[in-house]
């Protein structure tokens, strides 16, 4: 199957804990050794894997991988997710907009960092599915480039004005909302670091009375969503350039094992010592509402979320056609498990 020495393979992966034991050497993929390069925020090797195709393997937006796939990019995803997430908290708006239930965003100005980012995507189809909303009457205002730069927007898609962020334009009123995160507000109301809080970004949300989150008690919606539909929002799936892929068919089992064998040692120790961080109280939390495994790997396992993932990509206009969930994946790993 493999060489007897190691293919080597540059990777660009996030500190999340179940991808530590694959940085630090604990696990090593049969045949493969990883040269890591570090990427502060990992939403940077996004970028640089689309326009470039830096690295070999590569965790990756899920929606960016879509929109990247519309114009044949080359590489090709493995059904490894290291990152996910429920959406109900991430909307604020600002009071003094008169909104008051989801439905009011119509004819509304929200914020997001980049249409195709997956916090907007998962987002705009919540409203859409749960709520009713019809995103094509919600003009959306982003203040950063989309990573797929031959991607055009859909016609209610406009740029903040020039030296604005979202930030200082939900604070002053001239937008309505703003999704968290995603638009450089972090999740307890300060905004994120770096570039992705935007040109300009000093304000401070948490300071200002004028904004609040639209679904302020989402514990038990989000349960029962979940409950009801099985989806479980997907933000980051793992890439491997296809000149490896063809050249070395065999790496995608090795990286599916490795990936596998890495999360199994997290949950192990997260189980044994209990919470050392924010990120494994967030995974204990996520492990009340979908399981011991609150990261599942494989097509198969979540299929109900790639189907609302593909569907809702083509409505957001990310791709031409709805892409189906088969050919999401690298031959031979629709039954890794």
């Amino acid at each position: 199957m493999t060489t007897q020495r190691p293919l080597i393979l540059k990777a660009a992966l996030s500190n999340v804990g179940h991808a530590r034991p694959l940085k630090d050497g604990r696990v090593a993929p049969e045949g493969i050794a990883f040269d890591h390069v570090e990427v502060e925020p990992i939403i940077a090797a996004f970028r640089r894997m689309v326009r470039a195709t830096e690295f070999d393997v590569c965790e990756m937006s899920p929606t960016t991988y879509l929109t990247a796939r519309a114009f044949n990019k080359p590489f090709t995803a493995i059904p490894v997710f290291l990152q996910r997430m429920f959406h109900d908290n991430a909307l604020v708006y600002n009071v003094k907009s008169g909104i008051k239930h989801a439905k009011d965003f119509e004819g509304r100005r929200v914020g997001v960092r980049a249409y195709t980012v997956a916090t907007g995507v998962w987002v705009r189809g919540l409203l859409q599915s749960d709520y009713g909303v019809d995103i094509t009457r919600v003009t959306w205002f982003t203040d950063d480039e989309e990573h797929v730069t031959e991607w055009a927007p859909p016609a209610n898609v406009r740029k903040t004005p020039e030296g604005k962020s979202l930030i200082s334009m939900i604070l002053a009123g001239e937008l309505d909302a703003s999704l968290t995160g995603a638009a450089g507000v972090g999740r307890a109301g300060a905004p994120t670091a770096g570039w992705e809080a935007g040109a300009g970004a000093t304000p401070r949300v948490e300071d200002s009375p004028d904004i609040a989150p639209l679904l302020p008690d989402t514990g038990v919606v989000e349960v029962e969503r979940f409950k009801r539909n099985g989806v479980y929002p997907i933000h980051g799936v793992i890439v491997v350039k296809d000149s490896v892929l063809q050249a070395h068919p065999w790496v995608a089992r090795s990286l599916f094992d490795a990936f596998k064998a890495a999360k199994a040692i997290y949950l192990e120790q997260l189980t044994r010592d209990g919470p050392q961080n924010a990120q494994d109280q967030t995974a204990l939390k996520r492990q009340a509402v979908v399981g011991p495994d609150h990261l599942p790997f494989g097509v198969e396992a979540n299929r109900s979320s790639l189907e609302y993932l593909v569907q809702h990509a083509y409505d957001q206009q990310l791709t031409p056609r709805k892409f189906s969930v088969e050919e999401m994946f690298a031959t031979g790993t629709l039954d890794f498990a």
